[in-house]
C-alpha cells in the first residue's frame, strides 16, 4: 500500500489519512479456551490499576490460582471460553463498514483488537498496525464509562507497547475514552430494556423495577477520585430519560456485581438487592447490564445463571435479563458514529482525559497522560 501524508482538508481542521487510518479496539478481553482461564486470572490480579497488593506478583497469583477451577467451571456453563473476541470482531468489522460509506475520504478503514488480558493483545495490534503501514491510529475505548482500572489500564499498556515497538513514533494516535451518554448508545440501551419490558405479564409491566447493574470497583480506587461511578450513573440518568420519552416510567435502581478479592468493593452489591426486591414481594425484575456491550462471562453466567438462581430461591418468577449490545444495529451504528464524530472534531481529544484524579494518580498513569497530550499536541501542529 503506497503511503500518503496526512493532510488538513478544511478549516475544522479534519484530516484525511487515505488508507492508512487504524481503529484499535480496546477492551480486557476473555479467555478463548478452558486452558486460557488461568492466565487470564493471573493478568487481572497482577494489573496494580485493578487491585494494589503487598507482593502483588505473589499475592496475585495466589488470588488468582485458588480462582481457576472456578472459573473453568463458570466459562464451561457458558460454551467453554469467552464470546467476547467474537462479537468485539462483529462490532468491529459492522463499524468500519458504515465508515466506508459515510467517510470515504478516510478509507478504507482498518480495525484491530486489543485486549488487555488475553490475546489477541495489545502488542499483537501495534505489531498488525505496523505491518500494515497504518499511520493514524484511533484508540477506542469499548468500556464507555471512564475507570483508572479498566480504559486507564489499557491506555497505560498501549503506551509501553508503543514506546517498545514504535520508539521512532511512526504511529500518530488519538483517542476515544468515554463516550457513556452518547445518544445512540442510549438509544440501543433503550431498545434493549423496551423489548423485555414488553414481555412483561401486564399485570406488573409499569410496576417491575429495572435494575442496572455494572461491574463494581474496590472502594479505594473510588476514593482516590476514579470517576467510574459518576459515569455509569450518568448512562442510567439518560437511559431512564430516554425511557420515560418512550412512556416506560418503571422504577430503577443501580446496583453493583462481581466484587471478588480481600479488598472492599463498592455496593450495594447485585445479588443482595435481588434478595432484597424478593423480600420485599416483588416477583419480577428486568437487569440491564448497563457498563457492558457485549455478552461474556459477567452477563452469560453471572447475571443469567447465577443470578437467575438467586432470583428463583427468592420468588421472583420473571426474571429477565436486557440482551447485551452485541450485534445490534442502531449500536453497530453508534460505534461508527463515534468514530465519524472524533474524525471530524480533527481527532481532538477530550480534555477531561487529561484530568489527574483528585485523589491522585500512579506514576505510571502520569507519564501516559503527559504521552497522550504529547499525541494531541502533535496533532495540532500537523493542522497548522
Amino acid at each position: 500500500m503506497q503511503a500518503k501524508t496526512l493532510a488538513t482538508i478544511s478549516k475544522g481542521a479534519r484530516l484525511t489519512t487515505p488508507g492508512k487510518l487504524g481503529i484499535l479496539m480496546m477492551n480486557m478481553g476473555g479467555p478463548r479456551t478452558q486452558d486460557d482461564v488461568g492466565q487470564f486470572l493471573i493478568n487481572i490480579f497482577n494489573d496494580r490499576d485493578i487491585l494494589k497488593l503487598p507482593l502483588q506478583s505473589i499475592a496475585g497469583r495466589f488470588i488468582a490460582m485458588r480462582r481457576v477451577s472456578k472459573v473453568k467451571d463458570q466459562y464451561m456453563q457458558i460454551g467453554g471460553g469467552s464470546p467476547i473476541e467474537m462479537w468485539t470482531r462483529t462490532q468491529g468489522k459492522g463499524m468500519v463498514d458504515i465508515l466506508d460509506r459515510t467517510s470515504p475520504e478516510t478509507g478504507p478503514h482498518r480495525y484491530y483488537v486489543g485486549f488487555r488480558y488475553t490475546n489477541p493483545d495489545t502488542v499483537e495490534a501495534v505489531e498488525r498496525m505496523l505491518d500494515d503501514g497504518i499511520e493514524h491510529v484511533v484508540a477506542f475505548s469499548q468500556y464507555q464509562q471512564y475507570s483508572g482500572s479498566t480504559t486507564g489500564s489499557n491506555l497505560n499498556e498501549l503506551y509501553r507497547v508503543q514506546k517498545q515497538l514504535d520508539p521512532e513514533s511512526k504511529l500518530q494516535w488519538s483517542f476515544i475514552d468515554r463516550w457513556g451518554t452518547h445518544p445512540k448508545l442510549i438509544q440501543s440501551f433503550a431498545n434493549r430494556i423496551e423489548e423485555q419490558v414488553k414481555k412483561l405479564t401486564e399485570d406488573v409491566r409499569s410496576t417491575t423495577p429495572i435494575l442496572f447493574s455494572a461491574h463494581s470497583l474496590p472502594l479505594n480506587v473510588v476514593d482516590r477520585g476514579d470517576p467510574y461511578v459518576a459515569e455509569v450513573g450518568g448512562t442510567v440518568a439518560y437511559v431512564v430519560n430516554e425511557l420515560k420519552r418512550r412512556g416506560i416510567n418503571n422504577p430503577h435502581g443501580l446496583v453493583w456485581q462481581s466484587a471478588v478479592g480481600p479488598l472492599r468493593w463498592l455496593g450495594p452489591q447485585t445479588e443482595s438487592a435481588i434478595k432484597g426486591y424478593g423480600s420485599a414481594g416483588y416477583k419480577s425484575l428486568v437487569m440491564v447490564p448497563i457498563a457492558f456491550t457485549s455478552d461474556h462471562i459477567e452477563t452469560l453466567f453471572e447475571l443469567d445463571i447465577e443470578y437467575g438462581e438467586v432470583a428463583e430461591e427468592a420468588g421472583i418468577t420473571q426474571f429477565l435479563r436486557a440482551e447485551a449490545l452485541n450485534d445490534h444495529p442502531p449500536f453497530i451504528d453508534a460505534l461508527a458514529t463515534i468514530v465519524k464524530e472524533h474524525i471530524d472534531s480533527g481527532f481532538a481529544t477530550d480534555p477531561q482525559l487529561l484530568l489527574p484524579d483528585s485523589g491522585g494518580d500512579s506514576e505510571q498513569t502520569k507519564i501516559t497522560r503527559r504521552w497522550i497530550a504529547s499525541q494531541a499536541e502533535r496533532l495540532k501542529a500537523m493542522q497548522k
